[in-house]
């Protein structure tokens, strides 16, 4: 078994990870960050999968992955300059809750193209969730010409699809 220094230490090898150590586990410790969770990932699923791939299984055909301020604050000047309203998912492609609530975000973006969604990787821009005082995975902002108009929290596959299509409802008026 892998203590926390061991198993913090990014040059811990895939197959070590495998060994002796539950996701629930790594879960309840807080242990599971991005980078764990992908070492765990391919030592569990082989090296076929890189880090795009698995966020492309997560999201729809019309959800932006940002991964950088740059992304974000283009996206953010697009959406305002095209008058749409901007959905910002803030997750983890480790997190249970924000891989469960994926296919039903991907199919609302889909569903709504006059909406903007982005997924935000909370770990990669740390900081920048920070600054949007994320305390939860995954939490939707809603932002209108760069202002925040509303803000859901949690991976319920019923009150989302309601959340947006109210959102989606009020642009049309």
């Amino acid at each position: 078994m892998l203590n926390n220094t061991e198993f913090r230490n990014s040059n811990i090898p895939s197959s070590a990870l495998c060994n002796g150590i539950s996701m629930n586990t790594l879960r309840q410790k807080s242990l599971l960050n991005r980078p764990a969770f992908l070492r765990i990932f391919k030592c569990l699923y082989g090296d076929s999968k890189d880090e795009e791939e698995l966020y492309s299984e997560l999201t729809g055909k019309n959800v932006h992955i940002i991964t950088t301020i740059q992304s974000w604050e283009e996206k953010l000047t697009e959406a305002t300059r095209d008058g749409k309203i901007l959905v910002a998912n803030f997750s983890t492609p480790w997190s249970g809750p924000c891989r469960s609530i994926a296919p039903t975000y991907g199919e609302l973006a889909d569903k709504y193209p006059s909406l903007m969604f982005l997924t935000v990787d909370v770990d990669t821009l740390a900081e920048f969730s920070t600054s949007w005082e994320i305390s939860a995975t995954p939490t939707f902002f809603f932002i209108k010409e760069g202002r925040q108009v509303d803000k859901f929290v949690g991976a319920d596959k019923v009150q989302l699809p309601k959340k947006i299509a109210a959102v989606a409802n009020a642009t049309r008026v």
